[in-house]
């Protein structure tokens, strides 16, 4: 189960500062921050632990098994990032 970043995800960065792996991207010192809508967490990194979960102030950031079914499609989204 990783967790999953949908489009309410306003780039602030602060579950980037929470999470212990560095699973999350771009950051704002990342060439494709400014042309991203929203960042994105690398589900074969991610290691569970939710850390993120808390820090989105904008509710976010879902448990795959936690993902409304409007926003299933973020699964995708966010695999596709990184692959």
């Amino acid at each position: 189960m990783a967790y999953i970043i949908t489009d309410s995800c306003i780039k602030d960065e602060l579950c980037v500062e929470a999470c212990p792996t560095d699973c999350i991207h771009p950051k704002k010192d990342e060439e494709k921050f400014a042309t991203s809508t929203q960042m994105y967490i690398d589900p074969k990194e991610c290691i569970d632990c939710g850390a993120c979960v808390p820090a989105c102030t904008s509710n976010a950031i879902f448990s795959s098994d936690d993902l409304p079914g409007d926003k299933q499609e973020f699964a995708e989204k966010n695999a596709a990032y990184y692959g």
